[in-house]
């Protein structure tokens, strides 16, 4: 049964054009045609004026998300050497962490290390030194590399470690790290450990762990065997200023150092 006029007008408001049969009388299919023309055109001027009221200005619309940012930010430092992203990081003004800095801090150690060190944040003295676990932590962390053949000071890759921070830059107070912040410091640990090499990453601490495995399961959980980050093996542990606070899990960290080693002389 053919459309009425009506009906016809009823789907054209809708969008919907209605295929008219060849038998159909010219006089009716020409009405038709104008009907379905009209009422698609009425609904594309409402569609056009709704998008025209609901879309920014180009002049207002933002040149991109912080999404395309970083993605345009993991291009450029993805091709940069030692001395090109030591100097893109001390120039980085991607995040306000910058605003508070004494200056950056970029890593330390054997840059062909077997055995990569991974930590948090900056500290106080970190931040004024510019080198990452100073102080009483820096002082346990030193001990516990040697108690496994390992040391941060001038020795061939095998016993040199590089040692590596989450985030350059001290986020003030010692908060911790925000997501976003995390995020945008990644592309520069990421860039190290492909230029590092290692064959172990050792994770100190939550953030750590976040960073390289995208985890937010507490270190307790995650400890005691073999993650992956970028196929290399990565041995969780807790942070030395926590084992400060916390003396009774020296014992787990010591257990965690030794499956380290276990990696290590594989």
């Amino acid at each position: 049964m053919p459309w009425t006029e009506r009906q016809r007008a009823m789907l054209g408001e809708m969008g919907i054009v209605v295929w008219a049969p060849t038998r159909v009388a010219s006089g009716v299919a020409a009405a038709a045609t104008a009907v379905d023309s009209t009422a698609a055109s009425k609904t594309a001027a409402r569609v056009g004026t709704e998008t025209a009221r609901s879309a920014p200005a180009a002049a207002d619309r933002p040149l991109a998300r912080r999404d395309d940012t970083r993605y345009a930010r993991e291009g450029e430092v993805a091709a940069l050497d030692w001395q090109a992203l030591r100097e893109h990081v001390a120039a980085c003004r991607a995040c306000r962490l910058c605003e508070g800095r004494t200056q950056t801090v970029f890593g330390v150690g054997n840059e062909r290390a077997h055995c990569m060190i991974v930590g948090e944040a900056p500290g106080e003295n970190e931040d004024r030194q510019g080198e990452p676990f100073v102080g009483a932590a820096g002082e346990l962390l030193d001990r516990m590399l040697q108690s496994i053949g390992l040391t941060r000071t001038d020795a061939p890759p095998a016993q040199q470690v590089y040692i590596a921070n989450t985030l350059k830059c001290r986020p003030p107070r010692n908060r911790n790290p925000e997501p976003d912040e995390l995020a945008l410091c990644s592309v520069y640990l990421r860039r190290q450990i492909e230029l590092v090499q290692p064959r172990l990453l050792i994770a100190m601490g939550r953030f750590a762990v976040q960073s390289l495995l995208d985890s937010s399961d507490p270190i307790g959980r995650l400890r005691g065997r073999v993650h992956r980050f970028a196929e290399r093996p990565v041995v969780v542990t807790y942070h030395p200023a926590y084992l400060l606070r916390n003396p009774a899990d020296k014992a787990r960290a010591w257990a965690d150092l030794c499956l380290a080693a276990e990696q290590l002389h594989r």
